[in-house]
């Protein structure tokens, strides 16, 4: 079901810290034209810790609202709470959400017998496919195999967006999964090697300012063209170094509003690149030219 480039949508606000739903339309044809697979909006990018839960659900309408049904919506309605990511994932389908993307609940660290319960649950309340985003560097919670075969029964479980930051868990969830389960990279650096070893795509922070760019890494992956993959891979990697140069979304929201495609607005505790790294991603967005 998942295969490509699915863009993680950054969220412009607006300099009083509102949400720029003009400049969020303006991103998803952005991305379309760019000939992304999908977009996933809400996400870690979207900097979902400081929306409010109806800013979120209104963010998911205006991308639905702005596609048209042309790509995947993939909503992030996840929560530490159980309860919570069911009732945003079913307002997320009511506003044209064709998937939600739902995050390893983080803080409370649940066990892994936790982890299947909470992943389920949600796949039960709704008809959207279900992506798990397992990503312990930020949520001090692992999805471990077992259990992701576990979750792979479910019909409604069908990815998993996969920045556990272990090469070595990646291998063993490709060799060991059902066909049904698509695993994606969380990771732009990783996308070439994910793939390589059975990924069929990557969740992307940098398709954000270079859609066509990763597309075409992508496409020549999948179409067995390594030789080219490893170039663009090559041509790619100072942006995907330079898109994390801080944290994220701060770069990649830098990068976009120096091309005049967002204000340059971020809520605390995010806060602007100092003086240093912007000339860093200057030199780095010069060098690679995003496209």
């Amino acid at each position: 079901m998942f295969r490509g480039v699915y863009t993680a949508l950054v969220t412009p606000f607006n300099d009083d810290g509102s949400l720029d739903e003009g400049a969020l339309r303006n991103l998803v044809d952005l991305q379309i034209a760019g000939g992304v697979q999908g977009i996933v909006p809400m996400g870690t990018t979207g900097e979902s810790p400081t929306v409010t839960h109806e800013e979120n659900i209104r963010v998911v309408e205006v991308v639905a609202e702005q596609a048209k049904g042309r790509l995947a919506i993939i909503a992030g309605t996840g929560s530490n709470s159980t309860d919570e990511a069911v009732r945003m994932t079913r307002l997320a389908q009511d506003v044209g959400a064709t998937a939600s993307l739902q995050v390893t609940p983080y803080y409370n660290k649940p066990t892994q017998e936790g982890l299947y319960r909470h992943f389920t649950t949600i796949a039960d309340s709704t008809e959207l496919p279900i992506m798990v985003y397992n990503i312990q560097g930020r949520t001090a919670c692992n999805v471990e195999t077992e259990t992701m075969l576990r979750l792979a029964a479910h019909p409604r479980i069908v990815a998993v967006k996969e920045a556990s930051g272990s090469m070595a868990q990646v291998m063993e969830v490709i060799s060991v999964r059902p066909e049904r389960l698509a695993v994606l990279s969380g990771d732009d650096n990783l996308t070439l090697p994910i793939m390589a070893l059975g990924g069929e795509g990557v969740v992307s922070v940098a398709s954000n300012i270079a859609p066509r760019m990763m597309g075409r890494l992508v496409n020549a992956i999948l179409d067995g063209r390594l030789d080219d993959a490893r170039a663009l891979h090559y041509r790619l990697l100072p942006l995907f170094r330079g898109v994390f140069l801080q944290t994220n979304p701060i770069p990649i929201k830098y990068a976009l509003a120096a091309r005049k495609l967002i204000r340059e607005a971020y809520r605390l505790p995010l806060c602007p690149l100092d003086e240093g790294d912007r000339k860093k991603l200057d030199a780095v967005l010069e060098q690679v030219q995003p496209e």
